[in-house]
């Protein structure tokens, strides 16, 4: 979406369009719905706090200023309901065994491939929060330090360390060697 667009909608939105609205959601959701699975692990419960995030960012989409893209902002919020949701309820983590995850595959997925991919979900899974959050925005969805920093609310030098490091981690389990 073009961001002369974008804007256009975000007025008519703050003015109670949900129409606008809704295709702000449309253009941002897999983006943010991408994030929370990688920093979940859970496709439910990424859909679940993608939702509450957009509920949320509808409510306050006025203090929106545009000093970084709508897609931050609303990652930014949907960071921080995964944050509440794990701390206030103090859910039990649920990880999914072999057989489940690979009905989750494609069904042309060689079974190298799969293992790879459950072995970087676990991996991905024993990471510090802030790392996983970190390597989730920068690597998985290609968001700028700068624009991760935001969503997390820590300092730009904490975001590229988290991203180095939890990167080295990555590799260390993968047994993959350090690439410079």
């Amino acid at each position: 979406m073009e961001s002369g667009e974008e804007a256009r909608l975000i007025g008519l939105a703050r003015g109670g369009d949900f129409t606008a609205f809704g295709r702000l959601v449309d253009a941002h959701q897999g983006a943010v719905r991408a994030f929370l699975r990688r920093v979940t692990g859970n496709y439910a419960d990424a859909d679940d706090l993608a939702q509450e995030a957009f509920a949320r960012a509808w409510e306050v989409l006025h203090r929106f200023d545009g000093s970084s893209a709508l897609r931050t902002f609303i990652c930014g919020i949907a960071f921080q309901y995964w944050r509440r949701a794990r701390r206030s309820q103090n859910r039990r983590e649920i990880r999914e065994t072999a057989y489940a995850d690979l009905s989750d595959t494609e069904t042309n997925e060689t079974p190298e491939r799969a293992s790879q991919r459950l072995a970087l979900r676990k991996a991905m899974e024993e990471l510090p929060e802030d790392q996983r959050a970190a390597l989730a925005l920068c690597l998985g969805q290609e968001f700028t330090h700068g624009e991760a920093a935001d969503i997390l609310g820590l300092p730009l030098g904490t975001v590229k360390s988290h991203v180095t490091r939890g990167r080295a981690r990555l590799q260390a389990a993968l047994g993959v060697g350090v690439e410079r």
